[in-house]
């Protein structure tokens, strides 16, 4: 009886383990926050002739994992009125492929922006879901050549059916390892006898 007492001590401490995890996951992980330096593109008129739209040379993948979580990317910039920042489908890398300055041909109405773009203002979130993406950035009406600080931070939870599935197996656990201490057969045989 002694030994199943000691032994019952690893499915009581993977059980507190788990139901620690899904309480972390629900008030999230922030990591720090990531400052960038970038250059708006400059959009001198925009009425004659469309401004041009700067695009990543680099897709930026998402791999299927992303599933079992709930990442938010928020991005902010420090020029709002001069320029504007979006996330797109990488297969506009193939219809819009940026030059070698990392302009496209496109404009801003030629994409179906994921998050952001430009009737955004200053901030927008970033929800990951597996995928290649590309960032994209324009300049509003008027804007010159500048720089500016881009603003990345990013909050990590599990997805609700991880955090779900977690909480019960952390329960499930734990009662059996009080099951494996403190038998309720015996605790029932002995109200029973009494």
């Amino acid at each position: 009886m002694k030994m199943v007492r000691v032994l019952s001590v690893l499915p009581g401490f993977v059980g507190f383990v788990c139901l620690l995890l899904v309480t972390g996951s629900l008030f999230g992980i922030e990591l720090d926050e990531t400052r960038v330096q970038a250059t708006t593109v400059p959009c001198l008129d925009e009425d004659s002739g469309g401004c041009p739209v700067g695009m990543t040379g680099n897709d930026f993948y998402v791999p299927w994992g992303f599933n079992m979580l709930d990442v938010d990317v928020t991005i902010s910039w420090s020029e709002p009125g001069k320029a504007w920042i979006g996330v797109v489908d990488s297969k506009y890398a193939v219809s819009c492929p940026p030059d070698t300055n990392g302009l496209t041909t496109c404009e801003s109405d030629d994409f179906e922006f994921v998050a952001g773009g430009p009737d955004v203002d200053d901030s927008f979130t970033f929800s990951l879901e597996p995928g290649d993406y590309r960032f994209t950035s324009g300049g509003r009406d008027n804007s010159n050549l500048d720089d500016q600080l881009v603003t990345i931070g990013t909050t990590i939870h599990m997805a609700t059916s991880g955090e779900i599935m977690l909480a019960i197996i952390g329960i499930l656990l734990m009662i059996g390892a009080i099951e494996m201490i403190y038998p309720i057969k015996l605790f029932w045989n002995k109200f029973i006898t009494s």
